[in-house]
Parts: structure tokens; C-alpha cells; sequence
């Protein structure tokens, strides 16, 4: 694509991936949340929600230069085109362990040049911390495969900034702003990195 076919008010591509599959999980209704805040904030923004409960990755993967065995390339002939095509990504996360769930990092270590210089943006929840722990940590797998995290984060600390029973934070001002600076900072960084790929494809 050349400079000239870049619309810079083309509607930005945002995959938005649910990050649990545990049994009881928040992450539908913090990703449901997430979404009516966004709509409320940018209009030049379009999203595809991936639900990792029905992206069936095997843990086992074939060695380098491998083809995946059949169960595998079924899930990536659906997953992986959704992945190339975003131009940014939100990471909806609890924190486990003080770190993200196993089938997340399940998801990121079957794919590479999909993350490549595009922005990651972070929506966590959970107990005191928030699901910051999480967040720092997804930080610094993504720097390795060439992406760029956004600053800002939104984070959802129970019980008091939490969900409550209607699936909206408890502390609507703070967390209504916090998706407000992330989402800004992730249309900028989007928009800026779609217009250097175009130009100039990246080779990290």
C-alpha cells in the first residue's frame, strides 16, 4: 500500500481479546463494559471481540519451520487472519498468580509478525492489584515480539473499582476515564504505525 492509499481517518482495526477461559470468568462482561465506554469516546474505531474460549490452540506446537498438526490449523485459519488485519490490539486480563492466564501467552506464542510493530492497549481486573502485575509482565513479552504498549491501562481493582452485579464498574469517573486515555493513546500509536508500515514495511 502506497502513502497516498493510507487514509489517515480510515476507521481503525482493534482486535479485542478476551483473556480467560476459566470457569466463573469476568473477562465477557469487562470486555462488554470496555466496548460501550469506547463507543461513547471514539467513533473512528472498529472492533473484533476474540474470545479465547472458542479459539481452540493446542499447547503442543510443531518445531521450528513445523506444520502445525489439524486441530491447530483450524483454529489459526480463524484467529490468525483476524490478527494480521487489526492495527491495534486491547488485552482484556485477570491476574493469576500475580501474572496473566496460560492460554493468553498460549495465543501470543503461536503468532509473531501478526504483533509486529502495531500497539497493544490493556484492560485488567482483578483483587487489590487490579490485574496490574499481569499488565507489567504482558509488557515486557510483547517488547520482545516488536509491538508497542500504550502507557495508559485501564485497571479494575475489587472490590472497590471492580464489577458490580450489573457488569459496570463500581467506580465509573475513574475507570470511564482511564479507557478514555488508553483508547486515545492506542488511536494515535495505530494510526501512526499503519502510515510507517505502509511507508516503510517494517522488518524487525
Amino acid at each position: 500500500m502506497s502513502v497516498s492509499e493510507t487514509v489517515p481517518d480510515e476507521p481503525l482495526r482493534v482486535a479485542v481479546v478476551i483473556g480467560s477461559v476459566r470457569e466463573g470468568r469476568r473477562g465477557p462482561a469487562v470486555t462488554d463494559w470496555f466496548l460501550s465506554s469506547a463507543a461513547g469516546h471514539h467513533t473512528g474505531l472498529e472492533f473484533d471481540v476474540i474470545d479465547l474460549a472458542d479459539v481452540p490452540l493446542p499447547l503442543a506446537m510443531p518445531d521450528w519451520g513445523g506444520t502445525p498438526d489439524p486441530a491447530a490449523a483450524a483454529a489459526l485459519a480463524d484467529v490468525s487472519p483476524r490478527l494480521a488485519a487489526a492495527d491495534a490490539f486491547v488485552f482484556v486480563t485477570p491476574e493469576y498468580n500475580h501474572s496473566f492466564p496460560a492460554v493468553l501467552k498460549n495465543l501470543v506464542d503461536w503468532h509473531r509478525p501478526q504483533w509486529q510493530a502495531k500497539p497493544v492497549g490493556f484492560v485488567s481486573y482483578g483483587g487489590v492489584g487490579g490485574g496490574l502485575r499481569a499488565v507489567e509482565q504482558l509488557r515486557l513479552v510483547f517488547a520482545e515480539l516488536h509491538a508497542v504498549t500504550v502507557r495508559d491501562s485501564v485497571s479494575l481493582h475489587g472490590p472497590w473499582s471492580g464489577l458490580g452485579q450489573d457488569g459496570a464498574p463500581r467506580d465509573g469517573a475513574v475507570t470511564e476515564s482511564a479507557a478514555k486515555n488508553m483508547l486515545g493513546q492506542l488511536d494515535w500509536w495505530g494510526r501512526a504505525l499503519r502510515t510507517a508500515r505502509a511507508t516503510r514495511p517494517y522488518e524487525g
